[in-house]
């Protein structure tokens, strides 16, 4: 059997050092350049590669082509593999396979990444042999390579999850969704929710699947669509008879007569889209029968997530926070919405398509000025530049914190929260987020 590798990332190298652990005949291809680490990989393993090219007669030779969930349907080399009619799967579809142990997969538009570490960190505490992948961490198909019966918490995205077809997570967990990568999704937002409930696909009544029963756009789908998982929701608006929700200060989670009750003042993080966050991962830890007093320690002593609203420094009375990682509207929506002093925001990148007056009332309430980091930021003028005291345009990091500090008092915030793709003039977002720390050290 000949595997066709397409993209040699994190993924992609993975999913290569499994198929041929597992007896495949290898080739990695990647139209740009491979990084030294992923090269060096390569050789370590004897796996045949090639950058810079696809080289079709070996690429439409193969029984089985695993992509890089980063390259989109519609380009030359996908659309020739579809008419050849081989398989193209992703890597998740690929290693879960050679994984019997059934895992728990976390998907939604913001807060996976958090809810996939809080999980992972209540479940590793309360002693199950679990690992973590997926969008996050080191390749499910290397770790499954090296020890194929861990429990598996993955964090998933779209992408994906459009390359599955048996996979079929034991627990999976919808944190919510609303409008991002839609020009993924030729710009349809059924078709984007649609992909999201893939994680739910295969599941069986012996499944289960977590969901925000406040989200609007779940709530619809769940009422148009059957999954034959349990339905476990949570909430912080209404008292629910089977799941978690607020009641005063404290999250309920109850259970199958089983019943938790968590403080949350307790939480090690902050805000109201954490409890949501925080109720997911409690969720699962229940439904893997993690005891009570580990899941109190673990909530309490777990951190948060780096570029997610995190703290890097105050200067002079001013708190500089890091959340590249809002790259969609909702994201930043959460940040601004967290803001207790008056902010200075920056913003910008590579647009999704995305509508700024979702955020117009925070911005009016909460945003004193605006840097603007970005290549193109037409969309964010027009829409801010009458709003606030300040507006500027940018184009490096080092002038953003620069200028954010000049419009900034004692008592306020500096905001990154670009609502933004990074591509424009970062590697990614842990680039524009690292960018940010050390510029804002160098203050």
């Amino acid at each position: 059997m000949k595997v066709v590798v397409l993209g040699a990332g994190e993924s992609g190298v993975g999913t290569a050092i499994l198929a041929l652990s597992k007896g495949y005949e290898v080739f990695v291809s990647d139209f740009g350049k491979i990084a030294d680490k992923y090269k060096q990989l390569l050789e370590e393993n004897k796996i045949q590669w090639e950058e810079g090219k696809h080289s079709e007669d070996i690429i439409l030779n193969s029984n089985i082509v695993v992509k890089s969930p980063g390259i989109p349907d519609k380009v030359a080399i996908i659309q020739k593999i579809k008419q050849a009619d081989i398989e193209i799967v992703s890597e998740i579809e690929f290693a879960y396979a050679f994984n019997p142990e059934l895992s728990v997969a976390i998907t939604g538009s913001n807060g996976k990444t958090t809810t996939t570490m809080l999980t992972y960190h209540l479940l590793s505490n309360g002693g199950v042999n679990v690992g973590l992948a997926g969008n996050i961490g080191d390749s499910y198909a290397k770790q499954v390579a090296v020890d194929p019966n861990k429990c598996y918490v993955l964090e998933l995205s779209s992408f994906q999850l459009d390359g599955i077809k048996q996979f079929r997570p034991h627990i999976a967990v919808i944190t919510n969704i609303s409008p991002d990568h839609l020009d993924r999704y030729d710009y349809k937002y059924e078709n984007y929710i649609d992909a999201k409930f893939r994680i739910t696909m295969n599941q069986t009544t012996d499944d289960y699947l977590i969901y925000d029963y406040d989200d609007i756009e779940i709530q619809r789908w769940l009422s148009n669509h059957k999954t034959a998982a349990k339905k476990v929701p949570f909430s912080i608006t209404k008292k629910l008879e089977y799941g978690a929700y607020l009641e005063g200060q404290n999250i309920i989670v109850a259970m199958d007569k089983e019943t938790i009750v968590l403080p949350i003042n307790e939480l090690g993080i902050e805000g109201k889209h954490n409890v949501k966050n925080a109720m997911a991962a409690t969720t699962v830890a229940q439904l893997k029968r993690i005891r009570k007093q580990s899941i109190r320690e673990s909530l309490s002593d777990f951190q948060g997530v780096e570029h997610r609203l995190e703290k890097v420094q105050k200067i002079d009375n001013v708190q500089y926070i890091n959340d590249s990682k809002a790259t969609n509207i909702n994201a930043t929506f959460f940040a601004l919405e967290s803001m207790k002093t008056p902010t200075v925001w920056i913003v910008g990148g590579v647009d999704k398509g995305n509508d700024y007056d979702e955020l117009m009332p925070l911005v009016r309430e909460k945003v004193k000025s605006i840097v603007c980091l970005g290549v193109d930021n037409e969309k964010i003028r027009t829409a801010y530049a009458n709003v606030v005291d300040a507006f500027v345009e940018v184009q490096s990091m080092n002038d953003a914190v620069k200028m954010a500090q000049s419009f900034s008092e004692s008592g306020d915030t500096v905001l990154l929260s670009p609502a933004c793709a990074s591509f424009d003039l970062f590697a990614n977002y842990e680039d524009r987020g690292r960018q940010f720390k050390e510029e804002v050290n160098n203050l």
